[in-house]
């Protein structure tokens, strides 16, 4: 299913295409925060505790010449409720192998794994494969699965099992590099110790993609500071996540999130000393 859409210029188009959604509980992404508080900022959002099903918005960036997709979505074997990425390409008559360039924003099952299909093989073969050195280096590092934690273990395998399969298509990237034209990396770490966003620009237009920094429309909005059990330093990722929020308001940026609601796209806007998502419609 398509979810949203986005003009950038004259030539760029932005779709963000649903991988499904996770089904998560609460308490993975909640966990760490003040209880009372929470319940008084859930309840007044009207969020519903019971569950925590956030939806699953791989980007899709079109111009004259590139046909690119920030991240994969999850493939087959993570949750049986994402990895619909193949499906809703089908329903935009776009094949895989019309994929010029993949750009991660880091190596979680949900924004890697797809790159795998149901025979192991490359879905985007015709793909360039970009990814931060950084976020490369420590999942690559054979280390990495034994410090990770015992509930995020599985994580780093996979992670490293599909680096190896696009080992040989792959191009890496620093902070403040420009990937592709008019595509600008930017240093966003925390939720993984090498988590990108992007700065996309054609003409006056701009957006962010910014994966999973900003990971939620209410909690992450209005209290940017509070820590997030999904975060892999959750001090980092909320300095990161208080800079891509005011950012991104002051300069009346539209952003793209992994995990926002409606297609993911909208903006933020400045509240007191807390921000909002104001979705697209």
């Amino acid at each position: 299913m398509v979810r949203a859409d986005l003009q950038l210029g004259s030539s760029a188009r932005i779709t963000t295409l649903s991988d499904g959604y996770l089904s998560l509980p609460p308490d993975m992404v909640f966990g760490l925060m003040p209880q009372q508080e929470l319940d008084q900022l859930l309840n007044r959002n009207q969020v519903d505790m019971t569950k925590y099903e956030p939806e699953c918005n791989v980007a899709l960036y079109r111009d004259d010449e590139n046909t690119v997709l920030f991240d994969v979505g999850a493939g087959p074997d993570f949750m049986p409720t994402s990895g619909k990425l193949l499906e809703t390409l089908e329903t935009i008559d776009l094949s895989p192998e019309d994929v010029t360039h993949v750009v991660f924003t880091h190596a979680h099952p949900d924004h890697i794994w797809g790159v795998l299909d149901d025979f192991d093989d490359l879905l985007f073969p015709n793909a360039t494969h970009h990814i931060g050195r950084k976020e490369w280096d420590y999942w690559w590092n054979p280390s990495t699965v034994e410090t990770i934690g015992e509930d995020r273990a599985a994580f780093a395998v996979g992670a490293k099992r599909r680096m190896e399969a696009i080992e040989d298509q792959v191009t890496f990237f620093d902070d403040g590099q420009e990937v592709l034209p008019g595509i600008a990396a930017r240093a966003s770490f925390g939720h993984t110790p090498g988590h990108m966003a992007f700065e996309i620009r054609n003409g006056s237009d701009s957006v962010m993609i910014v994966g999973d920094a900003i990971g939620n429309p209410h909690v992450a909005f209005e209290r940017p500071d509070w820590y997030s059990g999904t975060d892999q330093d959750p001090q980092a990722a909320a300095t990161v996540r208080s800079s891509l929020l005011d950012q991104t308001s002051q300069d009346q940026m539209k952003i793209i999130g992994f995990h926002l609601p409606n297609g993911g796209i909208g903006r933020v806007e400045k509240a007191g000393s807390a921000y909002r998502f104001i979705g697209e419609t």
